[in-house]
């Protein structure tokens, strides 16, 4: 396993940290799964759930008494909008609504207001171009971002089907195709609609106040996705 503080900088020059079971070269070919929080910084709830999924991942050798292989590939970015996070707000450190920077078919220059803001132009942001660029290389075979807002867990693409039900039995929520409003330039739209890699948002309660309870809440369902080995070749 390997940590990286200083992967990729924001627009801001914040270090980015990722983590991941193997270094990034070994992991071309083997379509790891790809677990992101902070894509918007105002949400604290998809930060703790990537940083706990990510102390899970790292405790599996001692804790199951088994080689780390048994665990499928992976890749963690606890906080991809170091900015946003520190400054308590959801767009970056230029202002830009992470979620509406992909350089997908649907990206749209219009925003229905500030804190929609997509950007320049599609993939303006350096934090947007380390998503692209690491989707692009290594292929996932899903990638998952948290986020806080109604609890939800929404599956993009029939291949996102079986996984974000798991999440949603786990935690009590509902399990759904879409968000119910248009997000244009979303990993979403980049990452299935354009490029069939299946996608999954899950949707934490807001403003929680006891975010260790987030945790127990989708273990079980994690437990299962980064265990699954028979989906690695499922859309390729």
């Amino acid at each position: 396993m390997i940590s990286i503080a200083n992967w990729k900088k924001t627009a801001l020059g914040t270090a980015i940290e990722l983590h991941a079971s193997a270094p990034l070269d070994d992991l071309r070919g083997k379509r790891p799964i790809v677990l992101i929080g902070g894509v918007h910084g105002d949400e604290p709830e998809g930060v703790r759930l990537a940083k706990d999924t990510l102390a899970w991942l790292l405790s599996w050798p001692k804790n199951n008494k088994v080689s780390e292989n048994t665990l499928c590939p992976w890749i963690v970015i606890p906080c991809l909008n170091v900015d946003g996070f520190t400054k308590n707000t959801r767009v970056n450190g230029r202002g830009v609504d992470l979620n509406r920077n992909y350089p997908s078919r649907d990206w749209t220059p219009e925003a229905k207001a500030e804190r929609y803001f997509p950007g320049s132009a599609p993939a303006s942001e350096p934090e947007t171009q380390a998503m692209v660029e690491l989707i692009r290389t290594h292929d996932p075979r899903l990638v998952i971002h948290c986020h806080s807002w109604n609890p939800m867990v929404v599956g993009t693409g029939e291949l996102a089907e079986k996984d974000a039900q798991r999440l949603a039995d786990s935690s009590g929520y509902k399990a759904v195709p879409e968000i119910g409003y248009s997000t244009p330039g979303s990993l979403s739209g980049f990452g299935w609609h354009d490029n069939q890699i299946p996608i999954i948002c899950i949707e934490e309660q807001e403003l929680l106040k006891d975010l260790s309870a987030i945790w127990p809440r989708f273990e079980k369902g994690m437990r299962e996705v980064f265990t699954d080995h028979s989906m690695r070749g499922s859309n390729r």
